[in-house]
């Protein structure tokens, strides 16, 4: 498993500017949280999902490849932190 963070510049305020995701060995999410400009988060995972934020069906590409866009920047996540990301979103909906 690893986790991988991304912030997509774009210029636009409704779109995600932080992607946050767990993905499996395979290389598929199993969870995600996405951030916006103005501090709005939605998650998705095993039964959860809020706004317009889904898990994605194609396998998510290594960073290097999602580092070629230029409006892309992909990092690694440490597990501990897209914990505590998950649980401040989840509080957001008042999710258990």
């Amino acid at each position: 498993m690893r986790h991988l963070q991304v912030r997509w510049s774009h210029g636009s305020t409704d779109h995600q500017v932080m992607l946050y995701s767990e993905i499996d060995n395979d290389g598929y999410e199993i969870r995600k949280v996405d951030e916006y400009a103005n501090g709005r988060l939605d998650l998705a995972g095993e039964g959860i999902e809020t706004g317009s934020t889904g898990l994605g069906t194609e396998r998510i590409p290594p960073m290097e490849e999602i580092n070629v866009d230029p409006q892309s920047r992909a990092a690694p996540l440490d597990p501990v932190e897209f914990e505590q990301i998950w649980d401040r979103a989840k509080a957001w909906f008042d999710l258990p």
